[in-house]
């Protein structure tokens, strides 16, 4: 149940006509009373001899009643209270109870107030009522209205669980701004899949990943095909921005602006301003230079690392240090959302357009501690698209597969501070990634797993003995699993190059959850194909069944492991 406070007005007789009228598109059928301050008010609905005015006039006698002077300009109030398209159709008594509780609730008509405001509660379709009032009670005074739309949340959350409705998550007043209903009505009559307000959020959010400075941040509105606006000071000094649609226009063939801060909170000018006001100087440097894969597959196994790193963070740091990983993990779906190839584009870009939402809270993030994240961000941007296939597609896959887990780590901890919408939104994205996911590895894991299958039984065995020395816990759940190959010829391929497979395995697993993944042997083979430096595009790496067995590393042996000095957890 979604009850929204509209925008006050000041025409009485003008919402009573909207309400009662067949609508724009003919949305409106059998509008009638279901409710009212008084049991006899006219309904127009379903009274002959009833008029529009008749209600209107009622409804704004207590405002008459007040001298000019003392009247309130915006006297309307108006509530409109919805429910979701697979809850129960309610009865018109049953509509009437929540029209009844949702102004006692409000503040508008207290139970058992005889000198209330006066209202009325109309219904024009299956799924949801209108509610108007005036703002002047039988007795002369204002009502009391702070926060009405929270209470009317808290109010629509019971009535949920005593009608057997939709459950929703109780909100914390740091989610975007909704569209509004002509905005939505206008979106559908264009034929447009989203309103321009949530396609403006989006593609703003999209070139604000990973940038440093105000130039890069207009450059890339403007390369989105943006209409751009810069709001200037006498001064000289920037002030803000709004951005339009191209054919977004109003009645006048103008463009539709919509200012950053009315997107969301986190994307004003001073908002944004924040993540480049600690933003690393040598961020600006090729990040792929001299790294043995440069590309877009570079930039990929480097956001995989800022990941593996920030998943550390939430499992130990402050609150102010997790929100920060949280809004850099954002930044990093943006980035993998322009950049990826057609395959996961599109889960891609949800997994991020859902994301949005857990990003923010009233938890304040210390900007600085996402310096990471935002360099792999813009990194990824920076070495631009991947390609389909081969390395570019294999490390696509790695990085989906981090990104679950750190998404995920971050709807738990929402869960344990009580973040009830943030952590839905975190776990609707997982599920996006999880798809993105399957996509990205359905051909480099069939790879790999006919290599494992090929490996000679000596080989096979002595990689699970590796295992069972490793995880005890888990060695027989990843041995049945159909991965298991692939994980097999992944700890051959590590061997190989001097690795110690049962070293990298621990280092895989310790304090890291398994347990949400469709297949821990698919998890632990991009993660030691990461730690071990190990080709992402299984591909491109020789058959090693003669190859002889390598030498045991040995003191001061550089290996991915490092096992010259303690590793740092």
């Amino acid at each position: 149940m979604i009850p929204c406070v509209q925008k006050r007005g000041s025409r009485t007789v003008g919402l009573v006509f909207y309400l009662y009228e067949p609508g724009r598109c003919e949305e409106h059928t059998d509008p009638h009373l279901v409710a009212a301050w008084d049991a006899f008010a006219p309904d127009p609905g379903r009274h002959p001899d009833a008029t529009y005015a008749d209600l209107a006039r009622l409804l704004d006698q207590p405002v008459d009643a007040l001298v000019p002077s003392r009247r309130p300009k915006q006297h309307v109030w108006h509530l409109s209270v919805r429910n979701s398209p697979e809850d129960p159709l309610l009865t018109d008594e049953q509509w009437a109870d929540i029209a009844r509780r949702m102004v006692a609730a409000t503040g508008i008509a207290p139970t058992g107030d005889d000198t209330a405001c006066r209202w009325a509660a109309v219904r024009h379709a299956d799924d949801h009522i209108h509610i108007v009032a005036t703002l002047v009670r039988e007795d002369g005074r204002r009502p009391r209205l702070n926060n009405d739309a929270a209470r009317a949340q808290a109010e629509a959350r019971l009535l949920e669980a005593e009608y057997g409705l939709r459950q929703l998550n109780p909100g914390d007043g740091t989610a975007a701004n909704r569209p509004t209903s002509a905005e939505r009505h206008k979106a559908a009559r264009e034929n447009r899949p989203q309103t321009p307000r949530e396609e403006l959020r989006e593609t703003v959010r999209h070139a604000a990943a990973g940038t440093l400075n105000e130039t890069e941040f207009f450059d890339r509105l403007t390369a989105a095909g943006l209409v751009v606006h810069q709001r200037v000071a006498p001064s000289g000094d920037l002030l803000g921005y709004k951005v339009a649609l191209p054919d977004d226009r109003n009645h006048d063939g103008e463009p539709v602006f919509y200012a950053g801060s009315t997107l969301a909170h986190d994307l004003s000018l001073p908002r944004i301003r924040k993540r480049w006001d600690t933003g690393d100087p040598e961020g600006v440097r090729d990040a792929s230079a001299g790294s043995r894969w440069p590309g877009p597959a570079g930039a990929r196994r480097r956001a995989s690392t800022a990941m593996w790193q920030a998943l550390l963070v939430i499992d130990h740091g402050t609150d102010e240090q997790i929100a920060a990983r949280i809004a850099g993990a954002g930044e990093v779906l943006d980035a993998l959302a322009t950049t990826s190839a057609a395959p996961t584009r599109h889960e891609l870009r949800r997994a991020a357009f859902v994301f949005e939402r857990a990003t923010r809270s009233h938890t304040q993030a210390v900007r600085g501690h996402d310096r990471a994240l935002r360099q792999a961000a813009r990194d990824l941007v920076r070495n631009g698209p991947a390609r389909r296939g081969g390395e570019d597609g294999a490390t696509t896959a790695m990085v989906i597969d981090m990104a679950f887990f750190l998404i995920t780590a971050a709807a738990h901890w929402h869960a344990r501070k009580n973040h009830a919408q943030q952590a839905a939104a975190a776990r609707q994205s997982a599920e996006h990634l999880r798809t993105a996911y399957r996509a990205a590895a359905q051909h480099p894991m069939a790879v790999l797993r006919q290599r494992g299958q090929r490996l000679t039984q000596p080989r096979l065995q002595r990689q699970a003995a590796h295992l069972r020395t490793a995880v005890p816990e888990l060695a027989e759940q990843i041995l049945a699993e159909p991965g298991w190959p692939a994980l097999a010829a992944t700890l051959n391929d590590a061997e190989a190059t001097g690795h110690q497979p049962a070293t990298l395995l621990a280092e895989a697993t310790t304090g890291r959850e398994l347990h949400t993944a469709d297949s821990i042997s698919d998890v632990l083979v991009w993660r030691l194909r990461r730690i071990a430096d190990l080709p992402a595009d299984t591909g491109q790496i020789p058959d090693t069944r003669n190859a002889p067995a390598p030498a045991r590393a040995f003191p001061g042996h550089r290996t991915g492991t490092r096992l010259d000095r303690p590793r740092r957890r």
